[in-house]
């Protein structure tokens, strides 16, 4: 397979980030990360979980995989809520995925330095980069 020279395209190449919206319907909390010295966005600190997708495999199962080295959290993949290009660096295309545990044990691992369950309503209160409405709204009736 020939290797693609990106600089030849001029629009419509990203770099895909798969999110996680991890959900615990038992105690109706969703975890989130926080990173420091983030290299792309240096508002980041608190997110979801998630990360680039690895070729061969499905963003689903990319996601699985990256949560699980992220948070020590094993989780289930529902439903994909939302594609956006963040204001803060439009060279990424991220996808927000709904998933769920009944795992309650986490552990920060890679590029994460602290991971928390917080309720669905209070992750504004973390976030210093930009949450587009359509998810605000989602978390609003979770």
């Amino acid at each position: 397979m020939a290797k693609l020279d990106l600089i030849e395209f001029d629009k419509g190449v990203f770099l895909a980030n798969v999110l996680g919206l991890v959900y615990n319907p038992k105690t109706k909390k969703l975890l989130i990360g926080r990173r420091e010295n983030d290299p792309y966005v240096k508002e980041l600190s608190w997110s979801f979980p998630g990360g680039r997708p690895t070729y061969g495999k499905s963003l689903e199962a990319s996601l699985v995989k990256e949560i699980k080295i992220k948070t020590g959290v094993k989780v289930k993949v529902r439903t994909i809520i939302l594609a956006r290009i963040p204001k803060e660096n439009k060279q990424f295309l991220l996808l927000y995925y709904l998933c769920e545990t009944n795992q309650t044990k986490i552990k920060a691992g890679e590029k994460f330095v602290e991971v928390k369950w917080v309720k669905p309503k209070d992750v504004r209160k973390y976030f210093k980069t930009s949450i587009h409405p359509q998810l605000l709204k989602f978390l609003k009736v979770l």
